[in-house]
Protein backbone atom coordinates (compact mmCIF):
# COMPACT_ATOMS: atom_id res chain seq x y z
CA UNK A 1 0.00 0.00 0.00
CA UNK A 2 1.16 3.53 0.70
CA UNK A 3 4.09 4.44 2.93
CA UNK A 4 2.99 8.01 3.60
CA UNK A 5 1.35 8.86 6.91
CA UNK A 6 -2.10 10.42 6.96
CA UNK A 7 -2.69 13.59 8.96
CA UNK A 8 -6.04 13.89 10.70
CA UNK A 9 -7.29 17.00 12.43
CA UNK A 10 -8.64 15.98 15.80
CA UNK A 11 -11.96 17.61 16.48
CA UNK A 12 -14.24 16.46 19.27
CA UNK A 13 -17.46 16.63 17.27
CA UNK A 14 -16.16 15.72 13.80
CA UNK A 15 -18.92 13.66 12.25
CA UNK A 16 -20.33 12.83 15.65
CA UNK A 17 -24.02 12.15 16.02
CA UNK A 18 -26.27 14.74 17.63
CA UNK A 19 -27.80 12.01 19.83
CA UNK A 20 -26.90 8.66 21.35
CA UNK A 21 -29.16 5.69 22.18
CA UNK A 22 -30.03 4.83 25.77
CA UNK A 23 -32.44 2.25 27.11
CA UNK A 24 -35.72 3.91 28.13
CA UNK A 25 -35.77 2.18 31.53
CA UNK A 26 -32.45 3.80 32.50
CA UNK A 27 -33.45 7.42 31.76
CA UNK A 28 -34.18 9.26 35.00
CA UNK A 29 -35.67 12.58 36.13
CA UNK A 30 -33.43 15.58 35.25
CA UNK A 31 -31.88 13.56 32.40
CA UNK A 32 -32.28 14.45 28.72
CA UNK A 33 -34.34 12.78 25.99
CA UNK A 34 -35.40 13.53 22.40
CA UNK A 35 -39.20 13.73 22.00
CA UNK A 36 -40.68 14.55 18.57
CA UNK A 37 -37.24 15.59 17.32
CA UNK A 38 -36.69 18.15 20.12
CA UNK A 39 -34.07 17.96 22.92
CA UNK A 40 -35.89 17.91 26.27
CA UNK A 41 -35.13 17.75 30.00
CA UNK A 42 -37.11 15.03 31.78
CA UNK A 43 -39.28 16.37 34.63
CA UNK A 44 -41.29 13.22 35.39
CA UNK A 45 -40.88 9.49 34.71
CA UNK A 46 -43.40 6.80 35.57
CA UNK A 47 -43.07 3.11 34.74
CA UNK A 48 -46.07 0.84 34.29
CA UNK A 49 -45.96 -2.88 35.01
CA UNK A 50 -45.83 -5.41 32.22
CA UNK A 51 -49.16 -6.40 30.73
CA UNK A 52 -50.35 -9.88 29.82
CA UNK A 53 -48.24 -9.98 26.65
CA UNK A 54 -46.04 -6.96 26.75
CA UNK A 55 -43.26 -4.83 28.00
CA UNK A 56 -43.13 -2.46 30.93
CA UNK A 57 -43.69 1.05 29.60
CA UNK A 58 -42.03 4.32 30.61
CA UNK A 59 -44.10 7.50 30.49
CA UNK A 60 -41.89 10.56 30.09
CA UNK A 61 -42.97 14.15 30.74
CA UNK A 62 -40.26 16.54 29.55
CA UNK A 63 -39.73 20.22 28.78
CA UNK A 64 -38.02 21.39 25.58
CA UNK A 65 -34.70 22.94 26.67
CA UNK A 66 -34.91 25.74 24.08
CA UNK A 67 -38.56 26.83 23.90
CA UNK A 68 -39.95 25.55 27.24
CA UNK A 69 -42.81 23.52 25.70
CA UNK A 70 -44.05 20.48 27.59
CA UNK A 71 -43.84 17.19 25.66
CA UNK A 72 -44.85 13.63 26.58
CA UNK A 73 -43.88 10.21 25.28
CA UNK A 74 -44.59 6.58 26.18
CA UNK A 75 -41.85 4.05 25.29
CA UNK A 76 -41.40 0.35 26.18
CA UNK A 77 -38.71 0.28 28.89
CA UNK A 78 -36.57 -2.25 27.00
CA UNK A 79 -36.43 -0.09 23.84
CA UNK A 80 -33.80 2.54 23.10
CA UNK A 81 -34.54 6.28 23.14
CA UNK A 82 -32.45 9.03 21.59
CA UNK A 83 -30.62 11.16 24.15
CA UNK A 84 -29.14 14.47 22.94
CA UNK A 85 -25.54 15.50 23.57
CA UNK A 86 -26.07 18.66 25.66
CA UNK A 87 -23.17 21.06 26.25
CA UNK A 88 -22.97 24.19 28.38
CA UNK A 89 -20.22 26.73 27.75
CA UNK A 90 -19.63 30.06 29.49
CA UNK A 91 -18.70 33.11 27.43
CA UNK A 92 -18.00 36.71 28.43
CA UNK A 93 -20.45 39.24 26.98
CA UNK A 94 -18.72 41.94 24.93
CA UNK A 95 -21.52 43.73 23.10
CA UNK A 96 -25.23 43.71 22.26
CA UNK A 97 -26.15 44.87 18.75
CA UNK A 98 -29.35 46.72 17.81
CA UNK A 99 -30.69 43.75 15.83
CA UNK A 100 -30.72 41.46 18.90
CA UNK A 101 -27.45 39.60 18.39
CA UNK A 102 -24.78 39.36 21.11
CA UNK A 103 -21.01 39.44 20.71
CA UNK A 104 -19.30 36.94 23.02
CA UNK A 105 -15.64 36.34 23.91
CA UNK A 106 -14.54 32.69 23.70
CA UNK A 107 -11.84 31.07 25.85
CA UNK A 108 -9.25 31.28 23.06
CA UNK A 109 -9.80 35.02 22.55
CA UNK A 110 -11.98 34.87 19.44
CA UNK A 111 -15.45 36.40 19.22
CA UNK A 112 -18.70 34.55 18.65
CA UNK A 113 -21.29 36.74 16.94
CA UNK A 114 -23.98 34.30 15.75
CA UNK A 115 -26.19 34.12 18.86
CA UNK A 116 -29.42 36.01 19.43
CA UNK A 117 -30.57 37.39 22.78
CA UNK A 118 -32.75 34.89 24.69
CA UNK A 119 -36.54 34.95 24.31
CA UNK A 120 -37.07 34.54 28.07
CA UNK A 121 -38.22 38.00 29.26
CA UNK A 122 -36.62 38.01 32.73
CA UNK A 123 -33.24 36.79 31.44
CA UNK A 124 -33.42 39.30 28.57
CA UNK A 125 -34.01 42.26 30.91
CA UNK A 126 -31.25 41.05 33.29
CA UNK A 127 -28.75 40.91 30.41
CA UNK A 128 -29.76 44.30 28.96
CA UNK A 129 -29.85 46.06 32.36
CA UNK A 130 -26.54 44.54 33.48
CA UNK A 131 -24.86 45.48 30.19
CA UNK A 132 -26.27 49.03 30.38
CA UNK A 133 -24.87 49.37 33.93
CA UNK A 134 -21.41 48.43 32.61
CA UNK A 135 -21.14 45.17 34.55
CA UNK A 136 -18.91 42.31 33.42
CA UNK A 137 -21.38 39.58 32.47
CA UNK A 138 -20.76 35.90 31.72
CA UNK A 139 -23.52 34.07 29.86
CA UNK A 140 -24.01 30.29 29.78
CA UNK A 141 -24.80 28.97 26.31
CA UNK A 142 -26.52 25.60 26.05
CA UNK A 143 -26.14 23.70 22.80
CA UNK A 144 -27.82 20.49 21.64
CA UNK A 145 -28.71 19.00 18.25
CA UNK A 146 -27.33 21.94 16.27
CA UNK A 147 -29.16 24.63 18.27
CA UNK A 148 -27.65 27.12 20.70
CA UNK A 149 -29.26 29.49 23.16
CA UNK A 150 -28.27 31.64 26.13
CA UNK A 151 -29.73 29.95 29.22
CA UNK A 152 -28.13 31.66 32.23
CA UNK A 153 -26.28 34.75 33.35
CA UNK A 154 -23.52 35.40 35.91
CA UNK A 155 -22.34 38.79 37.12
CA UNK A 156 -18.58 38.81 37.75
CA UNK A 157 -18.46 42.39 39.00
CA UNK A 158 -17.90 45.85 37.49
CA UNK A 159 -15.51 46.38 34.58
Amino acid sequence: MSDEEHQFESKADAGASKTFPQQAGTIRKNGYIVIKGRPCKVVEVSTSKTGKHGHAKCHFVAIDIFNGKKLEDIVPSSHNCDVPHVNRVDYQLIDISEDGFVSLLTDNGNTKDDLRLPTDESLLTQIKDGFADGKDLVVSVMSAMGEEQICALKDIGPK
